[in-house]
């Protein structure tokens, strides 16, 4: 295998695919293994490049490989699509790996730490439990309203449903009560479960330099801060804050030619994560600058005298992208805008 530059490897949980080809694209070998054969082979494998789709377990193996030497490139798998030829299957993937990793302007995915995946891990349980207890919340009030009482909705509002249940404010049926209680019991301990993940994530974000800095920008507290810190890729990956912006989702898609530019709908494209506490940041910006009244002649004042709130919320939250960008790439302090007329 003296001519073997790259190996592209189609990811599955027990049979893998493998395609080696040398720099020009000409075939070296096509091999299928078991999940306990794949490590071996590789290690007896010279220095090589070996790429993979960006997917569940790419990072594991990228670690791995990386390990005995060998350069790893994962791709998105939206990138890889264009080179499937005809039919689908493992091999006709596994080729089509390799061709997406030879162009010279294809984008690759940095191979994540095994702490930075497991600081990812605290979101999406977090995320997963928050979804968990507006179900909770979500059933109890369509049950409840079944026996005639109604409450609206919003969080500050949940107080009642339980009130109603364990007081016994309303009459409600002998058999429905006990079952009734079973969501308020799911609810306490989900809320339970929420505040120490919560809990662990502010304590890392005092201890952590960077998410200090991030959290003096308004509008970025500290679980958009440490999400920010554990999800991003290297501020050194993008070359400015308008490519980070774009990564997360938040530019609007492009439709232009002929020299004409049209901008579309919002990309949302990237990490969904991220998008979402930007966004949910900057809408807590905009609240309060409705509520007690933006800086006069500030960006934000400016944007809100003469667009609409969702596009003024999605502005904001790509401004703060590209602030953390900056934060983040120069290691600088924030700075408050000076307000200019």
């Amino acid at each position: 295998m003296a001519d073997l530059d790259l190996v592209g490897i189609d990811l599955a949980k027990n049979v893998f695919q493998l395609h080696g080809c040398s720099s020009t694209g000409e075939v070296v070998f096509r091999k299928q293994l078991r999940r306990n054969k794949l490590l071996s082979f590789i290690a007896e494998l010279p220095a090589c490049t070996i790429g993979m789709e960006a997917c569940s377990g790419s990072h594991y193996w990228g670690r791995e490989f990386e390990a005995l030497g060998h350069t790893v490139r994962l791709i998105a798998p939206k990138y890889v699509k264009p080179f499937v030829k005809r039919s689908k299957s493992d091999v006709i993937d596994a080729e089509a790996i390799c061709e997406a990793a030879l162009r010279p302007t294809m984008r690759f995915v940095q191979v994540r730490s095994e702490d930075n995946q497991a600081a990812d891990l605290a979101f999406k349980a977090r995320d997963l439990l928050v979804r968990q207890r507006t179900q909770i919340i979500n059933a109890l009030r369509g049950h409840l309203s079944e026996f005639g009482f109604v409450v609206a909705k919003g969080p500050t509002h949940v107080r009642k449903l339980v009130s109603a249940v364990e007081d016994g404010t309303i009459e409600l049926p002998e058999m429905s009560r006990p079952l009734l209680s079973i969501f308020v019991d799911t609810l306490d301990a989900l809320n339970g479960r929420i505040r120490q993940l919560e809990a662990q994530i502010a304590q890392r974000a005092r201890e952590d330099e960077t998410c200090q800095r991030l959290t003096a920008i308004p509008g970025v507290g500290p679980i958009i801060a440490t999400a920010l810190a554990a999800l991003a890729p290297p501020p050194s990956t993008f070359r400015r804050g308008r490519d980070f912006a774009a990564w997360v989702g938040l530019t609007p898609l492009q439709h232009s030619t002929g020299g004409k530019q049209r901008l579309g709908r919002t990309s949302k494209m990237g990490n969904r994560t991220l998008r979402r506490l930007l966004i949910i940041g900057a809408s807590a910006m905009v609240r309060w600058a409705e509520q007690k009244g933006a800086v006069p002649g500030s960006w934000l004042a400016r944007m809100l005298e003469r667009k609409p709130l969702m596009l003024v919320r999605v502005a904001l939250a790509n401004k703060m992208a590209r602030t953390v960008w900056a934060l983040m790439a120069h290691g600088e302090e924030y700075r408050g805008q000076v307000v200019t007329r």
